[in-house]
């Protein structure tokens, strides 16, 4: 039985920050840590003390990991960036609600003795003989300690506690990774038992030494069951300080997902029964596991929810059906056409996530050349009179102080500029949009024509496409493109209203120019002829959008969300020599281009060039960071491939920024997940100058010093399908709502029983439901109770398997 455990984690926004520049203000960026490895990093929000970010990452993690942090950052451009200050979250915090933590938290101090991370390797005896009790600590070594010397490195020594005994190894230079393999002997001195505690320090030849972690271990476990093996560091217990506020909050969203993943078989019964569901009458339907589902979830659990089921559905080559059976569901009970889709529902969650899976490749095609632009031109855009700047462009143009009307017309002008070349692209984009999505939109258009037939809904049709389209998919992307992927980085605060204008424009074009003159916003006047214009074009291009013959990709054969040929990243990278002379570190990286997809890694000097190198992802057992005294430069990871002859061969590659170096390592962690043999251990330095920078073991082929993080990747489009995952999902999803289906279609036997109650039963149930369909809708209801608990009797017997072969000990190797 597998085991998944995932992080859901928004940051959202800052508030009543302190200013950390001279200008009264600062650069605030938030780092997210996962047991002290940093797997994201947000853009920076320029000159503001109430940031919003709006970042959202899914982080697939081991089941074992044991805290989540957040530090705000100010960002400087000369020197070290300031810490504002940090939020620590334990995994039992988070788990403690399913729900999760949405709310305001303040800011911590960062306390440098709290700032421990890493673990050491202990075997301990207790020992007796003619003179009393010993106890004998053998302190092997230890991995990933803090950095706490500007080296980034540390010159750690442990001490050991027993009673009023102490005693210390000997100090191990320069290292995050010492091997002592030194054994301590301490007395047992006369009194009461006492606990062992080993502490370790950064030995420091001016000043005080830097504390490191400790563990500490109660008599009961010296007499019962010796240590032996891993332990986590842990710091010093303390009560947790609280700032008041004086160093600000954050608003954050973080939801824990933790499953065991039974065998396939256990799930096809349910598989089926979500299948048949999409087949069959969707306007009757109140009983299947769809109607169930559709019925019970809301707010971030129902976009989860649709996320898992598209995927689902996309395995089984039935993502047309099943957004066909949700949306007709929607259309048979809307009344006014004016409000279709307009709510969260789940078919409007699943069919804008069903065009995030399928159509994030052709959104950056269509969109990206312009939005490049955008960021790169940096132009100043403003039609709304209260918010023009006058004098900010005349200190642009150096002529003088504009009129409010030629800052009108210049803006007009530029925006035009960027909407004309979007319209463009977006209309010519027909035979790029991708055929699933296409049929989709078809069998969309058909549902709403045939409810609203009339001549007067006449522009339904086109709206109910375009508002998912242009209103849901293109007008948020190009408002916020570095949530779409577009960009690296958020928009600074005048890019950021250009794009905002833009993103307005597009909205409008989408809805057909219906509310154009209405509202607020008159200052769009302006703008209006080129909008007019522009929507006529963009009926053509809906009607050649659903003119699409593709009836067997509703239906088809089950497919991969990505193929093996298809790239899912692409970029520039800084690659080491093979065998590099003497040559400095920074000339020994030579700039080249790299392609991945999920059969090879490849490489050449530039996208045109026609010779490349490849590495096989089939080859590939870690993907891992590199510290950065390795080769005295950041964001470093290493490649290992084991080749024909079981050697191992380490390829090392430098990224622009932390984030590109996350993308980078879950990407090729991702595609090289089904390889068997991966390993468990690496070296996260380099061997030079016949040693590794890491441990310092003078052995090329020592064994690795520090353990492999292949479960540690970013959830995104190109996530692989897992059906036994997606479905585990909607059977947790389903245990929620099932005392209300048996209520609702169930005889409880223990209730009245008379014809009077049945009747009262029948009615309250069905709302003047027909027998018949009574009849088929409380046979469904008990197909899907029965299967529930056929699952829920396969989880109980696989945990007391778990249960009978578990048995406590340390951590892992």
């Amino acid at each position: 039985m597998a085991k998944s455990s995932s992080l859901n984690v928004r940051v959202v926004e800052g508030r009543a920050l302190p200013a950390k520049d001279v200008s009264g203000s600062s650069d605030p960026y938030c780092i997210v840590k996962v047991d002290d490895e940093v797997v994201a990093r947000t853009a920076t929000v320029w000159r503001s003390l109430s940031p919003f970010w709006g970042e959202e990452y899914t982080i697939h993690l081991p089941l074992d990991f044991h805290h989540l942090a957040f530090y705000v950052l100010d960002e400087d451009t000369v020197g070290h960036d300031d810490i504002i200050g940090k939020i620590s979250l334990s995994k039992d915090a988070i788990a403690a609600d399913p729900r999760g933590i949405d709310s305001w938290i303040n800011l911590s101090r960062v306390d440098p003795d709290a700032e421990v991370q890493g673990e050491i390797c202990l075997d301990v005896q207790m020992l007796e003989d003619a003179r009393g009790r010993c106890l004998r600590c053998h302190v092997l070594q230890a991995r990933d300690l803090a950095p706490r010397d500007i080296t980034g490195t540390s010159d750690p020594f442990a001490r050991v506690f027993w009673g009023s005994q102490s005693l210390e190894t000997s100090t191990i230079k320069k290292t995050r990774f010492p091997h002592w393999d030194e054994v301590l002997e301490l007395r047992e001195m006369p009194g009461s038992s006492a606990p062992l505690r080993v502490e370790l320090w950064d030995w420091d030849m001016v000043g005080k030494n830097d504390f490191l972690g400790m563990v500490e271990f109660p008599p009961q476990v010296l007499q019962q069951n010796t240590p032996r093996g891993w332990f986590r560091l842990l710091p010093f217990p303390r009560a947790e300080e609280d700032s008041g506020g004086t160093l600000g909050a954050v608003r954050l969203k973080v939801r824990l997902t933790e499953d065991r993943i039974l065998p396939s078989r256990h799930y096809q019964p349910l598989t089926e029964l979500l299948m048949e569901s999409v087949l069959g009458p969707a306007e009757e339907d109140t009983a299947s596991p769809l109607a169930v589902l559709e019925e019970l979830t809301s707010g971030d659990c129902r976009q989860d929810l649709a996320t898992k089921l598209v995927k689902l559905f996309l395995g089984q080559g039935l993502a047309g059906p099943f957004l066909d059976y949700l949306t007709r569901r929607e259309v048979t009970r809307t009344t006014d056409p004016n409000t279709l889709f307009r709510s969260n529902s789940l078919a409007s969650k699943a069919m804008e996530q069903f065009m995030k899976l399928v159509g994030m490749p052709y959104l950056h095609e269509v969109l990206k050349p312009v939005i490049n632009r955008v960021f790169e031109e940096k132009k100043y855009m403003e039609l709304d009179p209260c918010k023009m700047d006058l004098g900010r462009t005349r200190r642009i143009s150096f002529k003088g102080a504009p009129s409010e009307e030629h800052v009108r017309d210049a803006s007009l002008g530029l925006l035009t500029g960027y909407l004309g070349p979007i319209v463009d692209a977006i209309v010519g984009s027909v035979g790029r949009c991708p055929p699933a999505m296409r049929l989709v939109f078809k069998q969309l258009r058909q549902c709403v024509e045939e409810r609203f037939p009339q001549a007067e809904h006449e522009d339904v049709k086109y709206l109910a496409v375009s508002g998912f389209l242009f209103l849901r998919f293109f007008a948020p992307a190009v408002l916020t493109p570095k949530l779409f992927d577009l960009r690296d980085q958020h928009a600074d605060p005048q890019t950021s209203r250009s794009l905002l204008l833009l993103a307005k424009a597009v909205q409008s074009i989408g809805n057909l120019g219906q509310q154009l003159g209405q509202g607020k916003e008159l200052w769009m006047a302006p703008l209006h002829p080129f909008l007019l214009q522009s929507i006529s074009r963009v009926r053509h291009f809906l009607d050649q959008l659903v003119d699409v013959n593709g009836e067997e990709e509703a239906g088809g054969p089950a497919r991969a969300l990505v193929a093996p040929s298809v790239i899912v990243r692409e970029g520039y990278l800084l690659k080491r020599k093979e065998e590099p002379t003497s040559l400095a570190t920074r000339f020994a990286f030579k700039k080249r281009y790299f392609w991945l997809s999920g059969e090879t890694l490849s490489y050449s000097k530039s996208p045109e060039w026609q010779m490349r190198s490849s590495i096989p992802v089939s080859h590939i057992c870690a993907v891992e960071r590199v510290d950065e005294g390795a080769f005295q430069l950041p964001h470093v990871m290493q490649v290992m491939t084991r080749g024909a002859a079981g050697g191992l061969h380490t390829t090392y590659l430098q990224c622009k920024n932390v984030n590109e170096l996350n993308q980078w390592l879950s990407a090729l962690r991702k595609a090289s997940a089904p390889n068997p043999d991966k390993l468990a251990a690496c070296h996260p330095g380099a061997f030079r100058s016949s040693r590794w920078t890491c441990c310092l073991q003078a052995e090329r082929s020592a064994a690795g010093c520090s353990r492999t993080h292949s479960a540690v990747t970013l959830g995104d489009w190109s996530d692989p399908l897992d059906p036994d995952a997606e479905i585990q999902m909607v059977y947790r999803q389903l245990l929620l709502g099932r005392d209300q289906l048996r209520m609702k279609f169930q005889e409880d036997p223990s209730t009245d029983s008379s014809p009077e109650a049945d009747a009262e039963k029948d009615s309250g149930a069905t709302e003047g439901a027909c027998p018949d369909a009574l009849a088929r809708q409380r046979e469904a209801a008990g197909r899907l109770l029965e299967v529930l608990a056929d699952l829920d009797r396969a989880h109980e017997e696989f945990q007391q398997r778990e249960q009978q072969k578990a048995a406590p000990g340390p951590l892992g190797h």
